[in-house]
């Protein structure tokens, strides 16, 4: 099923202060995610941001919030996302069956919400240049894992143009803007 912006929410999970500098490929993972959530912005895509205990690890990247400022923050301790009754309670109230899902560890919080939305009847998105861990390798296999559970694996850009459908669009400026800003 094609990506319709009225059918479509996101998930970007603890892209925080002390985190993302451990992550392998950091220039890379932030320079996409920014392009991603500006892009969503574009189409008021909802949007939430996790934090994982951000009292240890720090706050959301400001360039990260910065690309949405319109997003839903929530705070947890547990690795799934959907562990946290608030985020549970956010997904399960909101009708669009599409997620994309991005951020870090690719292998652990990320891995484990993607599966828990699977179960939730979401048809889950995952942005594969927006996601990283520790090590590639984690973040290869987990990829590997979430695809053959029912996943579908596809990357910032392609999400951005899929939604937009045609070069004529009141966005395509805008989304084309930012994709030769972000080349």
């Amino acid at each position: 099923m094609r990506l319709d912006w009225n059918n479509t929410l996101a998930l970007a999970v603890d892209l925080q202060e002390k985190l993302v500098p451990a992550m392998a490929e950091i220039p890379r993972l932030v320079e996409r995610s920014k392009f991603l959530l500006a892009g969503l912005a574009v189409y008021r895509i909802p949007i939430v941001h996790t934090r994982q205990y951000p009292k240890g690890l720090g706050d959301t990247l400001e360039e990260i919030r910065a690309a949405a400022p319109y997003a839903e923050v929530f705070d947890k301790t547990s690795f799934s996302c959907l562990d946290a009754n608030a985020v549970r309670d956010r997904f399960v109230a909101d009708s669009r069956p599409n997620v994309l899902l991005a951020g870090i560890e690719g292998h652990i919080c990320v891995q484990q919400t993607a599966l828990d939305l699977l179960e939730l009847g979401k048809r889950v998105y995952l942005v594969c240049d927006c996601l990283s861990s520790r090590d590639p390798f984690d973040c290869d296999v987990a990829v590997k894992r979430m695809t053959q559970a029912g996943v579908i694996p596809t990357t910032a850009e392609s999400v951005l143009f899929e939604i937009m459908r045609a070069a004529g669009s009141p966005q395509f400026k805008e989304i084309s803007k930012l994709a030769k800003e972000r080349a």
